[in-house]
C-alpha cells in the first residue's frame, strides 16, 4: 500500500513506525527537517520537506498514485484541506485527518465529500480522554480496551503475590469464575516477553495478564480475581491543557475533580468552563502545593501536561506523598517504559492510545478495530468475518481446523442473535442488534458476519491474520 503521512511529530512517526515494517510504500511530509530527519534515520520511508496544504507539495509525495493519506499535523486546516486536495486533485480513495477542535464533529457533513473530503477523522485528545476514564473506572487496570461497540473488554492486570491465581496453570481460573461467566487470559507478558497463554501455563507474580470477556462480566470476573482498590471518587489532575480539561469535563459529573494549571490565564479560562471543577493555579511539581490541596485523600492523580519531565515529576511526587495510584502521560515511549511499575502506576503514551484508530483505516479486509498494545509489540484485532466455506478461509470451520500462527489466537467472537434493542444514539432511538459474546473454544465453528476478535502477542504475525480472514477475489 502507498501511504502519504502529513506530519513528522509523534502521531505520524508512530504512524510510519508502525507501518514501515509491514512492506507498505511510505512518504512522510513535514516542514521540520530536523524532524524527518530523525525519523529517517530509524525508519526505512521517503521524507519531503514541504508544507502539506499544497497541491505542488502533495503531487511530490506521489499523491498521484497513493491509496491513502494520513493528515496528522498539529494544524486542523492544513490537515482538512489535504483532505480536500487529495479528493479532487488526486482521487485518493482513503483520507484521514487528526482534528483537534470538537466544533467540526458536531456537524458531520462538514467532512463530506462535498466538503472537507475527509473519509476518516480522528480526535486524538478525545480517544486518550475516554481511555483515561475507562482506567479510573477499573482503577487495578494498566490497560482497559473495547471491542464490538462496548459488547466485549479486555483489561490488563498486573499479578501479584498472593493473588489467587499466582502459581498456578491458567486452567485453574475456572475454578473461581462465578457462575454463568466466562473469561480467557488473551496474552501474559513477563519482563517484556510474550508468554503463550496455554492452559498449562503457570501465571507467575509480576506478570501483566491480559484478561477478556463480556463487558458484563468484567466487574465481578475482576472481584473474584483481584485484590480490588476502592471506586475512584476524587481525582487530581495537573494541566489544564487540551487533555486535561477534557479528562475533568468528563469526570467532573460523578467526581471530586481538582486541576492545578501553571498558567494563570489558561487556569481562569478553564474554571469558567468547568462547572464543577476547583481549579488552581500552581505548580504541580511544588511539593507544598499538592500537600496544601491533600493529595493524600485523593483517590487518583493524573499528570497530563504536556511536559514528559513535569509530568514525571509530579506523579512520582504525588505517590511519595500518599496518593492511592498515579497516571503520566508520556510522549517519548522510551521514557514510558521506564518509569511504569516503580513509583509511577501508568506510563501511557499518546501516541501509543490513539495510533489503534489509525491503524484501523489501514489494515487490509474487514477490521472494525485495532488496539495497539505493549508499546506497539503486540495487537488485538476486530475482524469482520464475510463469505462462505468456498471463498473464505475462516467461515464454516472450527477453531481447531484454522492454520496455526504462532503468537496468534482467537480470543472471544462476537454474533448477532437475531434480536434487536432500541438504544439511544446521537440524540436518535435506532434498532440495534443484539449480540453474544462466545469465548470460543477448539471446537467453535466461526460464521458468516461473526466479528472474530484476535490477540497477537508477535506484531510480525498481523498480515498473516489479515490475509488468513480475507475472502478470494471474486466474492464481491
Amino acid at each position: 500500500m502507498r501511504i502519504v503521512i502529513l506530519g513528522a511529530g509523534q502521531g505520524g512517526a508512530s504512524v510510519a513506525e508502525a507501518l514501515a515494517s509491514e512492506a507498505n510504500d511510505i512518504t512522510i511530509v513535514d516542514q521540520s527537517r530536523a524532524c524527518l530527519g530523525d525519523i529517517a534515520d530509524r525508519l526505512d520511508v521517503r521524507t519531503l520537506v514541504g508544507n502539506g496544504a499544497l497541491p505542488s507539495v502533495l503531487r511530490d509525495a506521489g499523491m498521484d498514485d497513493t491509496d491513502m493519506l494520513v493528515a496528522v499535523t498539529q494544524s486542523d486546516t492544513t490537515n482538512l484541506v489535504a483532505c480536500k486536495i487529495a479528493r479532487s486533485m488526486f482521487n485518493v480513495t482513503t483520507r484521514v485527518a487528526r482534528l483537534r477542535s470538537a466544533d467540526y464533529f458536531e456537524d458531520k457533513s462538514l467532512l463530506d465529500d462535498a466538503h472537507f473530503a475527509v473519509t476518516h477523522a480522528i480526535c486524538p485528545e478525545q480517544e486518550i480522554t475516554d481511555y483515561i476514564a475507562r482506567l479510573i473506572e477499573f482503577p487495578e487496570a494498566l490497560q482497559v480496551l473495547e471491542f464490538a461497540e462496548g459488547r466485549v473488554t479486555l483489561v490488563c492486570v498486573r499479578a501479584y503475590e498472593g493473588g489467587l491465581l499466582v502459581g498456578k496453570p491458567i486452567t485453574a481460573m475456572r475454578e473461581h469464575l462465578p457462575q454463568g461467566v466466562d473469561a480467557r487470559i488473551a496474552a501474559i507478558f513477563r519482563e517484556h516477553q510474550s508468554v503463550d497463554p496455554e492452559g498449562k501455563t503457570i501465571i507467575e507474580a509480576g506478570d501483566e495478564v491480559f484478561l477478556l470477556a463480556a463487558t458484563e462480566f468484567i466487574r465481578p470476573l475482576m472481584r473474584e480475581l483481584r485484590r480490588m482498590l476502592k471506586p475512584v471518587k476524587r481525582v487530581m489532575i495537573a494541566g489544564g491543557g487540551n487533555i486535561g480539561s477534557r479528562v475533568a469535563a468528563t469526570l467532573e459529573a460523578d467526581h471530586e475533580v481538582k486541576v492545578i494549571e501553571r498558567d494563570s490565564v489558561r487556569a481562569e479560562l478553564v474554571a469558567t468552563r468547568l462547572r464543577r471543577t476547583l481549579v488552581l493555579h500552581g505548580e504541580a511539581t511544588d511539593e507544598k502545593v499538592l500537600a496544601q490541596e491533600n493529595i493524600d485523600e485523593m483517590d487518583m492523580f493524573l499528570a497530563l501536561t504536556n511536559d514528559d519531565e513535569d509530568n514525571i515529576m509530579a506523579a512520582s511526587l504525588a505517590k511519595r506523598l500518599g496518593c492511592q495510584r498515579v497516571l503520566a502521560l508520556i510522549n517519548r515511549r522510551a521514557y514510558a517504559d521506564m518509569v511504569q511499575g516503580g513509583p509511577i502506576d501508568i506510563g501511557l503514551s499518546p501516541a501509543q492510545v490513539s495510533i489503534g484508530s489509525l491503524l484501523t483505516f489501514c489494515r487490509r479486509g474487514d477490521v472494525a478495530r485495532v488496539h495497539s498494545l505493549r508499546r506497539g509489540a503486540a495487537e488485538a484485532l476486530e475482524l469482520v468475518v464475510h463469505g462462505d466455506r468456498k471463498s473464505s478461509n475462516v467461515v464454516g470451520r472450527r477453531i481447531e481446523e484454522l492454520p496455526v500462527i504462532k503468537g496468534a489466537h482467537v480470543a472471544a467472537i462476537v454474533r448477532e442473535a437475531g434480536d434487536v434493542a432500541v438504544v439511544q444514539m446521537d440524540g436518535f432511538l435506532v434498532d440495534k442488534p443484539m449480540a453474544r459474546v462466545i469465548i470460543p473454544h477448539h471446537d467453535t465453528v466461526i460464521e458468516e458476519n461473526d466479528h472474530v476478535v484476535v490477540f497477537c502477542t508477535r506484531k510480525s504475525e498481523v498480515l498473516k491474520v489479515e490475509k488468513l480472514f480475507q475472502v478470494s477475489a471474486g466474492f464481491f
